[in-house]
C-alpha cells in the first residue's frame, strides 16, 4: 500500500495594480513581494527535504504566475517542472474586469449571476474538483514511481481549485464565501494518501511559509 503526499502550492502575490480578475490572462507576473513569497515556500520545502522528506516531483499550472512560483522550488530541490493543464485557474466570465457593484449592475452580466452555487460565471465547482482530483492522484502515483513509498510531490496551482479540492477531501459543501478560504498566497495545502491506489480521500494539512510577508496584502484573486 504505497503512500504519498502532494503539496498544493498556491502562487505568490501577482502584480495587478488595476485590480482586475486576471484569470487565465497571459503575462500577469509575480510582484516583487510575490517573488519573495515563492522563495519562502521553496526554502520551507528545501528545509523539509533536509529533514528527510523525499520530494521527487514538481508540477505546475501553465500560467505565468504559477510557473514563476515553481521556479525557485525547482532550483532549490533540483527538479524539473512538469506543466499540467489540470492545475489551471478556472475560466471566468469576469476575466479582465475590475469587478465592482457598479460593474455587476450592467445588464450584460446578469445571466452570469443567476446561480452562485454552480457557479454560473465560470467553470462549475464540481468540474474543478474532478480535474484537480485526477491530477493530484496521478501526481501522487508519479511520486511513488520515482521515490517509493512515502514520496512527496509539489503541484503549483491557484486559490479556488486548491480550496475546492480541500473542501471535497473534507466532505464539505463546495459553494462558499470566498472571504473564508484558508488558502493564502504561497501556502501549502498538503494531501496525504495512505494508499495511492485506494479510492479513499486523503488527509489534509495546511501551512503558510510566507505568512511573514502577508501584512497589507489582500489574499483574494484580483486584489
Amino acid at each position: 500500500m504505497p503512500s504519498a503526499t502532494v503539496h498544493l502550492l498556491r502562487h505568490g502575490e501577482v502584480h495587478n495594480p488595476e485590480h482586475v480578475v486576471y484569470g487565465r490572462l497571459p503575462d500577469y507576473h509575480l510582484s516583487e513581494r510575490g517573488a519573495c513569497m515563492a522563495e519562502a515556500a521553496a526554502a520551507e520545502l528545501a528545509r523539509r527535504v533536509q529533514d528527510g522528506d523525499r520530494i521527487v516531483y514538481l508540477a505546475s499550472s501553465p500560467l505565468t504566475r504559477t510557473r514563476e512560483t515553481a521556479a525557485p522550488v525547482a532550483r532549490e530541490l533540483d527538479l524539473d517542472v512538469h506543466t499540467d493543464e489540470r492545475l489551471i485557474e478556472p475560466a471566468n466570465h469576469f476575466e479582465g474586469l475590475h469587478v465592482t457593484g457598479r460593474e455587476l449592475a450592467r445588464p450584460r452580466h446578469w445571466p452570469f449571476l443567476l446561480n452562485p452555487l454552480r457557479p454560473s460565471w465560470g467553470e462549475p465547482y464540481r468540474s474543478q474538483v474532478e480535474r484537480m482530483a485526477e491530477a493530484v492522484r496521478e501526481i501522487a502515483r508519479e511520486a511513488v514511481l520515482r521515490g517509493g513509498d512515502g514520496a512527496q510531490a509539489v503541484a503549483v496551482s491557484h486559490q479556488l481549485p486548491i480550496w475546492l479540492t480541500r473542501l471535497s477531501a473534507q466532505g464539505r459543501p463546495l459553494p462558499h464565501d470566498p472571504r473564508r478560504r484558508e488558502c493564502n498566497l504561497a501556502s501549502l495545502t498538503s494531501l496525504t494518501f495512505d494508499d495511492v491506489d485506494d479510492p479513499g480521500v486523503p488527509r489534509v494539512s495546511y501551512s503558510e511559509p510566507a505568512a511573514h510577508l502577508y501584512s497589507g496584502v489582500n489574499q483574494l484573486p484580483g486584489s
